[in-house]
């Protein structure tokens, strides 16, 4: 079964530029980039070159004599007699590239060759990449993938474009619900945050129906993500990594969610483990939210960068990472418990990052004015607030209504209820969270 992803039309339309560049597609482990390209690959091309540099090492030798598309190309004739290279009709696919950064100096080659098209992938993995983004500047592209957000899973459901349509209809309108459409969206909406957007767990579940194997796979992932990190970071930096990735759940959890890197290992400091975070992000792990230091524009400019709140990349891995009582209350009662702010937080942050956003919070210094999430339209910035429960926005309407903030005209509240809107502030169901950036382009203040 092959899920339909976001990845598919940028691809058909990098095909029809007739100056792209050789494409490098990077995202963290299992999110289904492989997959993607060949399914894109044996739809649009007479002939496919697939090498991966993971299951079979050979093929880390095809530089040995230059970077030349020349000498590449024959090196692989060489050590598969299979391959086909069609001048101007061949993809050739270079996958898990971080395990060989070094065909990405052979880009600049075949983008001056343009007699082939090619595609690279590979996990963000700290150092690795970062050697392959130094090769080739100016003659590649990247496009960063992730897991399958809510729309892709409306997708995998059954739902159509017309239907996603309706949905920003709603929003852009101010009309409300139904109570039966209400109800399926937070079902459907419920079920995305349990399952997190990693392919093969939605597969089985859109197969079968059912939340059977979902965990173990998960916690499989984890276990993967683990042993990425054990291969690719290097000395001490392990288990500071590892630290930092176990406690990412237990502060969320608390009401304070400020990740704090005294709580990770006596005597830590930040000097200390600011790496090991940027490992983390780097890799798609990951995201963190950073806090400004005052509610205005421009956002970029305006953070501490020793203040962050951290998140998963994939808040079904978060859920995966939970005690089996916390995993046995939310899939058989729908009850979140100590966890069901980090959960809505994690959601809403996963949705921010993958529409194109930045992660920003606000906390002042006498905690008694604290803002979840910043997004922004052309000239306003917009806070957004997730409430877990129902109850007052203080710190929402606090923001709009005072004259020290004269950048923020209006706010966001993501929750369970319905469409609404009173004193400046927009009230969307969480599953409208996807759609923001686009509500957002057509706002005007």
């Amino acid at each position: 079964m092959y899920l339909r992803r976001k990845i598919d039309s940028f691809l058909t339309e990098w095909k029809k530029d007739r100056e792209r560049n050789p494409l490098i597609i990077k995202g963290a482990r299992q999110i289904g980039k492989t997959e993607s390209i060949l399914h894109f690959a044996n739809a649009n091309y007479e002939n496919v070159v697939y090498v991966n540099f993971v299951t079979d090492e050979k093929y880390k030798k095809i530089t040995i004599d230059g970077y030349s598309p020349k000498e590449i190309i024959k090196n692989l004739s060489k050590l598969n007699t299979d391959f086909r290279f069609i001048r101007n009709n061949t993809l050739i696919v270079f996958d898990e590239m971080q395990e060989f950064p070094e065909i990405a100096t052979s880009l600049k080659f075949f983008k001056i060759d343009g007699g082939y098209d090619i595609v690279c992938s590979g996990s963000l993995l700290g150092i690795n990449y970062k050697r392959i983004e130094s090769n080739s500047v100016g003659y590649k592209d990247d496009y960063t993938m992730y897991s399958l957000d809510f729309e892709e899973f409306l997708w995998a459901k059954g739902y159509s474009d017309l239907q996603i349509s309706d949905l920003l209809d709603h929003m852009q309108k101010m009309k409300p619900f139904s109570d039966l459409e209400l109800n399926v969206y937070h079902r459907h909406f419920l079920d995305f945050c349990i399952l997190g957007g990693m392919p093969r767990i939605i597969v089985n579940f859109i197969q079968e129906n059912t939340f059977e194997r979902t965990l173990k796979t998960q916690r499989q992932l984890l276990h993967d993500y683990e042993e990425d990190i054990r291969k690719y970071a290097e000395g001490l930096d392990q288990a500071r990594i590892m630290n930092v990735f176990h406690h990412i759940p237990v502060q969320l959890a608390k009401e304070n969610k400020k990740f704090q890197i005294s709580k990770v290992a006596s005597g830590a400091r930040f000097k200390d483990y600011r790496g090991c975070i940027e490992w983390l992000i780097d890799s798609g792990i990951i995201n963190a939210c950073y806090c400004i230091s005052f509610p205005e524009l421009p956002l970029k400019g305006n953070y501490e960068e020793d203040k962050y709140k951290l998140y998963f990349g994939d808040t079904g891995l978060l859920i995966a990472s939970l005690d089996d009582e916390s995993q046995d209350d939310l899939r058989v009662n729908d009850n979140l418990g100590v966890y069901k702010g980090a959960l809505y937080e994690n959601i809403i942050a996963e949705s921010l990052i993958k529409q194109g956003y930045s992660l920003f919070y606000y906390k002042r210094e006498d905690s008694t004015l604290e803002e979840d999430f910043f997004v922004r339209t052309k000239n306003s910035l917009v806070p957004v607030e997730v409430k877990a429960v129902s109850g007052r926005s203080k710190s929402l309407r606090t923001l709009i209504d005072s004259d020290r903030y004269p950048d923020i005209e209006f706010g966001i509240k993501l929750s369970r209820n319905n469409i609404g809107f009173e004193n400046k502030i927009y009230t969307f169901p969480y599953f409208c969270s996807f759609l923001l950036k686009r509500y957002l382009k057509n706002v005007e203040w």
